[in-house]
């Protein structure tokens, strides 16, 4: 008798990441023709190329991957950019996945998928947990963590006490803070990627907080499965429901703790789990938050295309000496235009968080609406300005 549906569904997902890392961080002349890639880590038993069901055993449709990044085989104290090297008789060393795990129910089934999947592949894993410290007690809880993260079989893992500052809010602070120590805690372990846990019902969430804040289309595609320098965040779980991974845990005896800030009315995302998408699903019926999560692909697949059209247009709106014609620029489709006039800004120093959709409108009003007016401040110092039909973009 198989595993439990839950616990089959939260293994194909880790699976199909963990085949997509090991493709991508092979070494470049592992793979003779016909020689499986993952034969290089000793694995002759492992195609990467294995068929996988398109659906999970709950009909969970598991989210795509498969964004490539170049090879890199970091080592704890090694520098990240430089792989050891190895003889030709020597096996490169494994590759390490860390999974980020906070205790909560996501988070300890990612954990648990990835230390049973990892070893059948010849993959390291470890974990870490980021201890906020915005709660009483959260030093001895974030220790629990990794007391059960051990208890799974992860090695290394790691508790990290970070400080969380104010800026952008109590959410975006605790949540800079947090990738920041993931970052660090990378690139000391040579982790060639971070699992998180996040899931279809989180995706929902993120889409309706962009639409809220009319952020544009890149805000309304959510996160992506792959983000991340080099692809190092990979979210294997946004196919599937909290439910699941919530199932997978209590049939695994599994411990899980529930974060009181995830019930408190005070944070944003908060009300909207507790409220907003139960109001919405009450009013127009199940599977809003799949409509949500398939909203944002189809949000992200456009404005893929729309940023890789703004990049080749960028140059053809540009003078010799390489400032931005006003009339090659207004000749464009607004969403284009945007784009480029956004990324102009960020390369002038403009810091792309602070960087919001009215501050690019006012910029854009100086290409399709010039009455002579001034010049646009925007944050980071940045000043933007008509001249003689260029726009002047730079550091007030």
């Amino acid at each position: 008798m198989g595993p439990h549906p839950a616990v089959a569904a939260i293994r194909l997902a880790v699976r199909r990441v963990l085949h997509d890392i090991l493709i991508e961080h092979s070494p470049a002349d592992a793979p003779a023709p016909g020689r499986s890639r993952a034969t290089s880590y000793g694995m002759a038993h492992v195609t990467p190329s294995v068929a996988l069901p398109a659906t999970t055993a709950t009909g969970a449709t598991p989210a795509a991957y498969g964004t490539a990044v170049e090879p890199s085989y970091e080592l704890p104290g090694a520098t990240p950019q430089e792989p050891p090297r190895t003889t030709p008789h020597e096996r490169p060393p494994s590759p390490l996945v860390l999974v980020a795990c906070s205790g909560g129910a996501d988070s300890m089934a990612l954990a648990s998928a990835l230390a049973f999947e990892a070893p059948k592949l010849g993959i390291r894993a470890g974990g870490i947990t980021v201890d906020h410290g915005l709660q009483p007690g959260s030093d001895l809880r974030a220790e629990e963590v990794v007391l059960r993260m051990r208890e799974l079989g992860l090695e290394p893992v790691e508790s990290i006490a970070v400080t969380v500052g104010r800026a952008g809010g109590p959410e975006a602070a605790a949540r800079d803070a947090r990738y920041a120590a993931l970052d660090d805690a990378a690139a000391r372990h040579g982790a060639v990627a971070v699992l998180l846990g996040h899931t279809r019902d989180d995706q929902a969430e993120t889409v309706l907080l962009g639409l809220a804040r009319g952020s544009g289309i890149r805000s309304l595609s959510g996160m992506a499965a792959v983000s991340g320098a080099g692809g190092r965040y990979r979210r294997p779980f946004l196919g599937l429901d909290r439910q699941t991974a919530r199932k997978a845990c209590m049939v695994q005896s599994l411990p899980v703790w529930d974060d009181p800030h995830n019930a408190d009315p005070a944070y944003t995302r908060s009300r909207l789990r507790q409220e907003g998408l139960p109001a919405l699903e009450k009013a127009l019926g199940k599977g809003v938050v799949e409509a949500l999560a398939r909203t944002a692909q189809l949000s992200r697949d456009d404005a893929d295309a729309l940023d890789a059209w703004a990049r080749q247009a960028e140059a053809a709106v540009r003078d010799a000496a390489g400032l931005l014609e006003c009339a090659k620029l207004y000749a464009l489709p607004p969403a284009v235009r945007r784009r480029i006039l956004r990324r102009a800004a960020i390369e002038a120093g403009a810091p792309a968080g602070a960087l919001f959709a009215r501050h690019i409108e006012e910029v854009d009003r100086l290409i399709t609406g010039w009455r002579g007016q001034g010049a646009i401040n925007l944050p980071g110092k940045v000043v933007a300005q008509r001249q003689g039909g260029r726009l002047v973009i730079r550091q007030g």
